[in-house]
């Protein structure tokens, strides 16, 4: 007996792909549940109020230990808005997390030695509650890393469909 998509709207899945409209009510899901997820944990490290954005700047900041240019943030984040990763950079600046400094006219941005123990208490708190129980009882390495590729693999569909919509 042949089931029905999952989705969120079904005149989208009466088109041409029912099964694109299941992935994207799974994205709505995913990003919802990642979302909440990333401010909870960040609060059981210590760090309550921490917008989405903050947090992803933190940790990428953080990656390899290295400054970060603002131009390179915004495109590993696929953040279009620069006024909404400088609000976060600045508050994290306010909060002790980063610092920031002029190289020409690159403004770069560098963990702090709190920012760097904070993302490890958020480490440590992302192993024992999620990293660990998802190692148990959920989908293998392999799948996950193939899950990850197809999302980002999505990710250029979109857009590319973004640029095609603005010139309608």
């Amino acid at each position: 007996m042949p089931t029905e998509p999952v989705v969120s709207s079904a005149h989208l899945a009466a088109g041409a792909s029912p099964g694109l409209s299941e992935v994207e009510y799974g994205l709505i899901l995913a990003g919802h549940g990642f979302n909440r997820w990333m401010v909870r944990c960040m609060a059981a490290a210590g760090r309550p109020g921490m917008s989405v954005t903050e947090i992803l700047i933190l940790h990428t900041v953080r990656h390899r230990d290295r400054p970060k240019r603002l131009a390179d943030i915004l495109l590993v984040l696929d953040i279009e808005d620069t006024h909404i990763a400088n609000y976060a950079i600045r508050k994290l600046a306010e909060a002790g997390l980063v610092a920031t400094r002029r190289a020409g006219k690159e403004k770069l941005v560098t963990a702090t030695e709190a920012g760097a123990a904070l993302c490890a208490a958020y480490a440590e708190v992302r192993e024992r509650l999620l990293a660990r129980p998802l190692r148990a009882s959920g989908p293998a390495e392999a799948q996950l890393s193939q899950m990850a590729e197809l999302l980002r693999g999505l990710s250029g569909f979109y857009d590319q469909a973004a640029r095609a919509a603005a010139t309608l």
